[in-house]
């Protein structure tokens, strides 16, 4: 439980790390919102874009941007050595929105022995992804006007 939040905890560094300022020349009465429908690669390209910035620490295993999917290898957090984390990432639909994206995360510890085994996550640890993503993609959104 505690290293899911270190996990969480780890994601929330990296997006905020990563994140940069966005300067409008027009000054700031003028707001320009893009459209929410961006489809030149299959699906939402602002989802598809968030997730990517998201989990640019992991490294990717596969992704489709036909499909709308992406998933990556498994990940080492440096702080917890005895424990990987693997994420895939669904982009339902076209538009920028919340039922538009499913992230499912698979946890495994290591046993003594020095096998892998399968371990719970916690259903909130995918719904904080979610969120994290989706707010990724709003603020690219707004930002792309």
């Amino acid at each position: 439980m505690i290293r899911a939040s270190r996990f969480i905890t780890g994601i929330m560094l990296v997006v905020s790390l990563g994140a940069c300022a966005h300067h409008n020349k027009r000054g700031p009465k003028a707001t320009k919102i893009a459209p929410a429908r961006v489809t030149t690669i299959g699906v939402n390209a602002y989802l598809w874009r968030a997730t990517l910035d998201t989990l640019s620490f992991m490294t990717l295993a596969q992704t489709d941007s036909n499909g709308g999917v992406i998933v990556t290898e498994w990940y080492v957090n440096p702080n917890a050595p005895g424990e990987r984390m693997k994420v895939s990432v669904a982009i339902l639909d076209p538009e920028l929105r919340a039922d538009a994206l499913r992230v499912s995360t698979s946890r495994q510890i290591l046993t003594p022995g020095g096998q892998w085994i399968d371990t719970a996550v916690q259903e909130a640890t995918n719904q904080k992804l979610e969120e994290i993503i989706l707010q990724k993609a709003r603020d690219l959104r707004r930002n792309s006007g």
